[in-house]
């Protein structure tokens, strides 16, 4: 009997053992599988920063065709939209922590240079679009502060799906030491201590949950 129990035992083990090696195996091509479609994503956000610099020269000087350039910089939000969430499921299920926060840095400053252009375009194009920019906390949220983004973030993709090409909706963190950042969010009267905000068309700024809830009487 004794012999028998010893039998079972190493048996267990084995399979213990076996099924142990499974996962990490599986967890490696995961990681493997997220590090590459991070690195994809790396590169086209690269070739789009470089793009909307070079939108940003043509609108300096001088004239250009309104129409193409609404349509172009919406297209482009809405394309930065949803990378930024596909980045954000991301974060949710991998352990990459550092390579994330690099790509979120670098997604930040893709949404700056997207905000700025959105401004231009509508003062010069006289564009009837909205822009609704978030500015959020990445880095030390409190629990409070993340059960208060959750509903922002519902409330404005709920937007979002309602309103289309109305409003030109950038998402950005507010804390992630970026200097092109926190002059915009000076230069609009936005401190890290009241994140997250809301700002509508760089006039409307919106720090609670209620104001938030009615954000469609706003535009």
């Amino acid at each position: 009997m004794f012999r028998s129990q010893k039998h079972i035992f190493w048996e267990a083990l084995i399979i213990t053992l076996f099924l142990f090696g499974i996962g990490i195996i599986t967890g490696i091509i995961l990681e493997s599988w997220r590090t590459n479609n991070i690195d994809k994503l790396y590169k086209y956000s690269e070739i789009e920063l470089l793009d909307i610099k070079t939108q940003n020269e043509i609108y300096n000087m001088g004239s250009f065709d309104c129409d193409i350039a609404i349509q172009e910089n919406l297209k482009f939000a809405n394309k930065i939209y949803e990378e930024a969430e596909l980045l954000g499921r991301y974060e949710k299920a991998s352990r990459l922590t550092d390579n994330l926060k690099l790509e979120h840095k670098k997604y930040d400053l893709l949404r700056t240079l997207l905000w700025m252009n959105a401004i231009k375009i509508k003062e010069k194009c006289n564009a009837d679009y909205h822009n609704v920019v978030y500015i959020y906390d990445y880095n030390d949220a409190s629990i409070k502060t993340k059960a208060k983004q959750s509903v922002f973030s519902k409330i404005l993709e709920e937007l979002k799906k309602e309103k289309g090409n109305e409003i030109m909706l950038i998402p950005m963190a507010g804390d992630n030491n970026l200097s092109s950042i926190n002059l915009m969010m000076e230069l609009y009267n936005i401190s890290e201590s009241e994140l997250p905000v809301i700002l509508i068309d760089e006039k409307i700024k919106i720090t609670k949950i209620e104001e938030a809830k009615n954000i469609r009487d706003l535009l």
